[in-house]
């Protein structure tokens, strides 16, 4: 068969090869590796998303949600799409055209919120820290003090641009002080990190499927409180977004399931199965798991010689962002890593890009033996990039943090 395709002419067969994609260790940013659990559910068969045996499906999946994120709110659903889906949402349907908006930027992930929020016609007020360290509770403090009519603070719980696992206890408290509405973005964070959203008293939450709660990609849950839902309820014009109108998803969700959009069954499918294994492992557990692991991964990077990028005492276990010096090639090293040994890690963006390599240990992918092949795989590539770390340190170094 031949066809014109962008003025070309291109001739196919009648059959194409069947497909088969390479494997890949999943180490970087996200997605990552999920259990094989999830991929078995995943080509279970599909159902309609008005199917009544779906909506059972939908109700069990939201339910787990509220355990995961630690929460009563009726109002926790994943909406169809990726992190950035969730953040739209969340920022969307609370903010109204000339609302003020105080954006916690930590890196390029929760900077988003500020695009978001001005695209939603807010006034944003940025607070930008320095690239790996926190947003000071201080600095807070004056912008609310300079921007009393400001409705709403939002920021990250993990950063996924610079390993950043920002504090949120004092944010919490001096947001609810002056009236506003508290949100935060746990795409990274959900499922990797300590989180409790009643007891943090978080209004808003929005996370991603594919990091640390090891889901296939294609879907943000999210948790309003009743306070953010009212703000919702009581808007003066109605959310410029359709799709993204979480009193109507909501209602698909949670509601008496009146149709919305057509929901992907088999995604729901995944997410409900990798809620599942995290109840049987337990939050506490897991929370450790990523933290021991993290810890162990920290430890042999600086073992080779090189830095991480984020403040001691403020690292995220599931994503460790590594420093470059000048002359070490960060391109050259996630090449090597691909086409050598099949491992994908991050590299920076913005400032840090060229400057930064990004390993991520999310979910299923939180492992000793992962933590080990990546040391092992970066010894063999670094001397080929512009570093040479000393022989044998970094699975030293990891090895003595599983053992203590």
């Amino acid at each position: 068969m031949t066809q014109l395709v962008m003025g070309k002419s291109v001739t196919y067969e009648h059959t194409l090869p069947e497909l088969n994609p390479s494997y890949r260790l999943l180490l970087g940013p996200g997605p990552c590796n999920v259990d094989p659990r999830i991929l078995r559910i995943a080509s279970a068969p599909q159902l309609g998303h008005i199917d009544p045996e779906f909506f059972g499906i939908l109700e069990e999946t939201a339910q787990l949600l509220r355990w995961v994120f630690q929460t009563k709110n009726e109002m926790t659903l994943c909406v169809s799409g990726s992190g950035f889906s969730g953040a739209e949402a969340v920022l969307c349907n609370l903010l109204e055209e000339g609302d003020t908006l105080i954006a916690g930027s930590l890196g390029f992930f929760s900077g988003q919120i500020v695009e978001i929020s001005q695209r939603a016609g807010a006034r944003v007020i940025t607070l930008e820290t320095e690239l790996g360290k926190p947003l000071a509770p201080e600095v807070l403090e004056q912008a609310f003090r300079d921007h009393p009519e400001a409705r709403i603070f939002a920021t990250a719980i993990a950063e996924t641009s610079t390993g950043l696992w920002q504090p949120l206890e004092e944010l919490e408290r001096i947001t609810h002080a002056h009236g506003a509405l508290f949100v935060v973005d746990a795409v990274c964070g959900l499922g990797g990190v300590p989180m409790n959203i009643d007891e943090m008293r978080i209004d808003a939450c929005y996370a991603g499927s594919q990091k640390s709660l090891g889901a296939l990609p294609g879907l943000a849950p999210v948790t309003l409180n009743e306070r953010a839902v009212q703000v919702i309820q009581h808007r003066k014009r109605l959310v410029q977004s359709y799709y993204l109108d979480l009193l109507k998803l909501n209602r698909y969700w949670n509601g008496d399931h009146a149709y919305h959009h057509t929901a992907c069954s088999n995604l729901v499918y995944a997410m409900r199965e990798a809620l599942r294994i995290t109840l049987e492992e337990g939050l506490e557990t897991r929370w450790a798991r990523h933290q021991l692991h993290g810890e162990a991964l920290r430890a042999g990077i600086k073992a080779m010689g090189l830095d991480i990028l984020t403040q001691p005492g403020y690292e995220l276990p599931v994503l460790t962002a590594v420093s470059l010096r000048e002359g070490i090639d960060e391109v050259a090293i996630r090449k090597g890593l691909l086409e050598e040994y099949n491992i994908e890690i991050g590299g920076g963006f913005g400032a840090l890009k060229g400057r930064l390599i990004r390993i991520g240990l999310m979910g299923y992918n939180s492992c000793r033996k992962n933590v080990d092949t990546v040391l092992a795989a970066l010894e063999h590539v670094l001397p080929r990039c512009g570093f040479t770390p000393k022989a044998g340190a970094a699975l030293a170094a990891a090895d003595a943090v599983y053992s203590a």
